[in-house]
C-alpha cells in the first residue's frame, strides 16, 4: 500500500509547521521545502524511507505558512516554540571584549590626516566601529591632527570620502583634536604647577644621549616659577623652533625608555591648515592620546600592536597624573598586504617616478585605488570580522580579497560580452535571430540583454584559432555550429540538443551593434576591445562581469572628435 500524506503523525505535522515557520523567518518570509525536510529528517531518521510523501507534506505546509506575514510568521513560532527564535551565534563574530557593557562602550577611530587610507587602516577603523556596534555603544572620528607640518585639509576630505563614504561608517561624533589645544595647554600648565613638567633648552641630540645614558639634564632642576614663565615664553613666540620643548619628568633610570623624561610639548610655526598661525605650541602622541581618550569618553582602546606596550605604560602614567581614568586597551597583530606598498613616503615617490598615476592607481591597495577597482565596502567589514582581535600578524593576500569580493559582486554583476583581438566569423546557414538574454543568469530584476544576430559575428582570434574540423561548437545563448571543411556551418539553435556533444561555448558579439572599450589593469595594461551594445544600460561605476574576462568597474565613458564612444573599464579581478 502506499503511504499518503495523511499516514503522518499529528506530531510530526506541527514539526514541520514550526520548521517551516522558522525557515521562513530567517529568509524574508520564504521557507524552503526541502531545508524543513532536512531539519525532520535529521530528528526522525526512521522516516527516511518515506522522503517523497514527506517532501509532499513540507511542501504544502510551507506553501500555507508563506501565505502569512512575517509578523505573523514570528508571532506564530513564538507561541509554539519561542526556542526556535533564538539566534545562533555567528562563528565568524568578533569575540567578546572584556570589561564591556552593553551600552556602555565607546571606542575610537584617530586617523592623522596626513595621508591616504590603506586596506590595512580601513580594518583596524572597523574593528573599532564593529566592536561599538556589538556593545550598542558610541564611536568616535577622530582626526588627530596637531602636526601642522604632516596634517592637510586634503587629507581630512579623503578621510571622509573613503572611510566616512565609502565604508559607510557612521561615526557617533566627528571630532579635531586641534579644536582642543587650549585644554591641552590647560592640562600642561597644571604638570608643570604640581612640578610634574619642566621646560627643557637642550638640543635634541644632548635630549638622546643622556637618555640612552638615563641621567637627567640640569634643565631638570628648574623652579615650577623658572617652569611657568618659559612655558608662556613658548606660547608667546619668544622662542625659535627647538629651543625649548616640554617635558614630563618620568624615570630616568627606567628599562623603558620612554619613561625616561619624554617630550610632550614643541614649537612649530609651520601654519595649521585649519587653525593659521593661531597656535605655535603642539602636543606630542602620548600625551594628546591619553588627554582624547579622556575627553572623548573612551572605554576601549584597541589598536594594531605595532604601537608597542611601552607606550601604554607612558600614557597610564599621564592619565594617573592627571586623575584620568584609564582605559581597557587591547592590542591586535599588524595587518600586512603581501607584495602591496602601503607607507605614504614611497608611494609618493612612487608617483614622482611616473610608476603609478596617483593615489588611485590600481596597483596600489589604497582605498582611493581600491574603491576604484570596484572592491566592495562589504569585502572589508567580512575580513575585518575574519581577522578580529589576533594578537600574531596577519599577512593579507590579494587572493583573499578577491576571493570574497568575488562572492559579493557574483550575485549582482550584470553579464556583458568583451572581446579582444574582436575577429570575424560566417556561420554558413544561420537563422536571423532577436534574442533576449537576461543580464544576470539568477536574478530577472537585473533587467535583459538585446541582440539582433544574422550570420555574421566577433569572436576571439585565440577562440578561432582553436577550432577543430569535425567539432561541435555554441556561441554562449544564441546558437550550435560545427566547423566542417575550414568552414563554419550552422547546426541548431537549442543548447539541449546539443549538450553533452559541445567541445566548447564561446563568447561572441554580433557584427553589428557594438561598441570600443577598453580594461585598465594593474599591470597598467590597457586592453582595447568591443563590447556588446547594452553596455549603454551600466551606470558609471558599475562593476559587471565579462564574461570569460573577469569582473570590471565602468571608469568613465569618452567621445572623440567623431563623437565615437569609448567605454573605459578598471579591472577589478577574474
Amino acid at each position: 500500500m502506499t503511504e499518503t500524506t495523511e499516514h503522518i503523525s499529528k506530531e510530526v505535522n506541527e514539526e514541520i509547521r514550526r520548521f517551516a515557520l522558522q525557515n521562513a523567518i530567517l529568509h524574508n518570509g520564504k521557507a524552503n521545502p526541502k531545508a524543513v525536510l532536512g531539519k525532520i529528517l535529521g530528528k526522525h531518521k526512521e522516516l527516511r524511507s518515506n522522503v517523497k510523501v514527506l517532501l509532499e507534506k513540507c511542501s504544502i505546509i510551507c506553501s500555507e505558512v508563506n501565505k502569512l506575514s512575517e509578523d505573523e510568521q514570528r508571532n506564530e513560532l513564538k507561541e509554539k516554540s519561542p526556542e526556535l527564535l533564538e539566534k545562533k551565534k555567528n562563528k565568524k563574530d568578533l569575540p567578546e571584549l572584556p570589561n564591556a557593557e552593553i551600552g556602555k562602550v565607546i571606542t575610537r577611530i584617530p586617523p592623522e590626516p596626513s595621508k591616504y587610507a590603506h586596506i590595512g587602516h580601513a580594518l583596524s577603523f572597523l574593528i573599532n566601529y564593529l566592536y561599538a556596534k556589538k556593545y550598542e555603544g558610541k564611536c568616535v572620528f577622530r582626526f588627530e591632527d596637531t602636526n601642522p607640518e604632516k596634517s592637510k585639509q586634503e587629507f581630512v576630505d579623503a578621510m571622509r570620502e573613503d572611510v566616512l563614504s565609502y565604508l559607510d561608517i557612521k561615526p557617533d561624533m566627528i571630532k579635531f583634536v586641534s579644536d582642543d589645544m587650549n585644554k591641552f595647554y590647560e592640562l600642561a600648565e597644571k604638570l608643570i604647577k604640581e612640578g610634574y613638567a619642566y621646560v627643557c633648552s637642550c638640543s635634541r641630540e644632548k635630549i638622546h644621549d643622556l637618555r640612552s645614558k638615563g641621567e637627567a639634564c640640569e634643565c631638570r632642576s628648574k623652579s615650577v616659577d623658572e617652569n611657568l614663565k618659559e612655558w608662556k615664553d613658548m606660547l608667546n613666540r619668544k622662542f625659535k623652533e627647538g629651543e625649548r620643548t616640554l617635558r614630563l619628568k618620568g624615570n630616568m633610570k627606567s628599562k623603558n625608555y620612554v619613561m625616561r623624561d619624554p617630550i610632550i610639548f614643541r614649537i612649530s610655526y609651520k601654519p595649521h591648515y585649519r587653525h593659521g598661525e593661531k597656535y605655535c605650541v603642539y602636543p606630542l602622541y602620548d600625551f594628546e592620546n591619553a588627554v582624547e581618550e579622556e575627553l572623548c569618553g573612551v572605554t576601549h582602546i584597541l589598536r594594531s600592536a605595532e604601537f608597542g606596550s611601552m607606550r601604554i605604560e607612558l600614557q597610564n602614567y599621564i592619565k594617573e597624573l592627571l586623575g584620568f581614568r584609564k582605559q581597557t586597551v587591547i592590542q591586535y597583530g599588524r595587518f600586512n598586504i603581501v607584495g602591496a606598498t602601503t607607507q605614504g613616503r614611497e608611494i609618493r615617490e612612487m608617483i614622482e617616478k611616473g610608476e603609478v598615476i596617483g593615489w588611485d592607481d590600481p596597483k596600489l591597495v589604497t582605498l582611493k585605488a581600491l574603491r576604484r577597482r570596484g572592491i566592495q565596502k562589504e569585502t572589508y567589514y567580512k575580513l575585518a570580522r575574519i581577522i578580529g582581535l589576533s594578537p600574531n600578524p596577519t599577512n593579507i593576500d590579494w587572493n583573499i580579497i578577491a576571493s570574497i569580493n568575488r562572492k559579493i559582486v557574483d550575485k549582482k554583476a550584470r553579464r556583458l560580452f568583451f572581446i579582444k583581438e574582436p575577429v570575424k566569423i560566417k556561420i554558413i546557414g544561420a537563422p536571423k535571430q532577436n534574442i533576449k538574454i537576461r543580464f544576470h543568469p539568477d536574478n530577472e530584476k537585473l533587467g535583459f540583454r538585446n541582440f539582433k544576430t544574422s550570420d555574421e559575428f566577433f569572436i576571439e582570434k585565440r577562440d578561432l584559432e582553436m577550432l577543430e574540423e569535425g567539432k561541435l561548437y555554441r556561441l554562449m545563448d544564441c546558437l550550435n555550429f560545427r566547423k566542417e571543411n575550414n568552414k563554419l556551418i550552422f547546426e541548431s539553435i537549442e543548447y539541449e540538443r546539443a549538450k553533452g556533444k559541445l567541445n566548447k561555448i564561446i563568447h561572441w558579439l554580433p557584427c553589428e551593434e557594438v561598441e570600443k572599450a577598453t580594461v585598465f589593469t594593474p599591470e597598467h595594461e590597457l586592453i582595447k576591445g568591443i563590447v556588446e551594445k547594452n553596455v549603454e544600460k551600466i551606470k558609471l561605476n558599475e562593476v559587471v562581469q565579462f564574461e570569460r574576462f573577469g569582473f570590471v568597474k565602468l571608469d568613465n565613458i569618452k567621445s572623440d572628435e567623431n563623437n565615437e564612444k569609448t567605454y573605459n573599464f578598471w579591472f577589478t579581478h577574474k
